[in-house]
């Protein structure tokens, strides 16, 4: 099969579509099976922000978060593209006074927060933004706290070399099933690592994370500590009024990750599997209808979860005076495949 993703979300005006959104995606089960697929399950794609929990395996299993005693609240934070609101930066500033370093270690640079209560209340009290706003703070400072457990410098924690680095990418690999030679090198919007990987094997990574019981005792036992994590503290994950923290906030066991660039991945822990979703253009606006459309579909959310969603559904498109003058629907539907039918 060939030629463009398919349609997944119609941008309306009135009841005529005015612009629409192309996107793929998969679900595959902990064997690797692909369940259902839109497109191309195989594309390639850049994990971004939805390898956190991932890349917090390393923190639990390098001992790092026992050693430091680092809460089920600070691994969240760690697993999150937060909003940068009061609650983030507290807890990443407990998990830096816990290894005992400061602020200024932190290397994922700055920018004002993505929540907009929280940028405000931050311009209005005439201060600038520091790097514990910034969205992937928590993971760098779950990336010091491997360091500061194995005595590794702190300087330059995000070259590719470093053993904090390689460490990740084992890490990642092996949820994967694949080689580390296989994924292709990127640089993060935080500076740091981030790889390419088929979206099939991004699925899979959240199938296992959200059901471990065929891995090793320690790596089930921290991806157990990572789901669970999340689950018991969405609103860390990311923040008011957020799809992960709503999604997660649900009570049906999904453990749920955004990514940059239209990338969204989503574990079911009562099934043991793993959606993983690229919009083609990355456009942001697309997923949220998208995901919970394709959730949906697989019988993951029933009819009161997607009235408790209906503002992210079908989201209205509001002028200036307020007025709807639009909406943007998801018209994407997964085709049931048994193995990989993929041609």
């Amino acid at each position: 099969m060939t030629g463009e993703p398919p349609v997944v979300v119609e941008v309306l005006r009135g009841e005529a579509c005015e612009s629409r959104h192309r996107g793929e995606a998969v679900v595959v089960d902990v064997s690797g099976e692909i369940r259902f697929r839109l497109g191309n399950p195989h594309r390639m794609v850049f994990a971004r922000s939805a390898a956190k929990p991932l890349q917090a395996m390393t923190v639990v299993e390098s001992g790092a978060m026992r050693q430091f005693g680092l809460s089920p609240a600070e691994l969240a934070v760690i697993c999150a593209s937060h909003g940068g609101e009061p609650r983030h930066v507290e807890t990443v500033r407990g998990i830096l006074g816990k290894i005992g370093l400061g602020t200024e270690f932190l290397a994922c640079g700055s920018h004002p927060p993505a929540d907009p209560a929280a940028a405000l209340r931050l311009v209005q009290a005439g201060h600038a933004p520091t790097p514990l706003h910034n969205n992937c703070s928590g993971k760098h400072a779950g990336m010091l706290a491997v360091c500061r457990r194995f005595g590794w410098p702190v300087e330059e924690y995000l070259a590719p070399d470093h053993p904090v680095q390689q460490l990740n990418l084992d890490n990642l690999a092996t949820m994967i099933g694949r080689e580390p030679a296989d994924l292709y090198l990127g640089v993060d919007g935080c500076g740091a690592p981030t790889y390419a990987l088929p979206l099939s094997a991004l699925a899979l990574a959240f199938a296992r994370l959200a059901d471990p019981s065929d891995m090793p005792a320690g790596r089930a036992a921290a991806a157990g500590e990572i789901a669970r994590a999340m689950g018991s503290h969405p609103g860390l994950v990311a923040g008011t009024g957020r799809l992960c923290t709503r999604l997660m906030s649900l009570g049906k066991g999904l453990i749920a990750k955004s990514g940059a660039e239209g990338v969204y991945c989503v574990g079911l822990t009562d099934r043991g599997w793993g959606l993983a979703l690229k919009v083609e253009d990355g456009a942001s606006r697309a997923v949220p209808p998208t995901v919970i459309h394709l959730l949906q579909q697989i019988g993951a959310l029933d009819r009161r979860d997607i009235d408790l969603l209906a503002d992210m559904h079908e989201p209205p498109l509001r002028n200036h005076r307020g007025e709807q003058a639009g909406k943007i629907k998801p018209v994407a539907h997964l085709r049931w495949a048994r193995g990989d039918d993929y041609r």
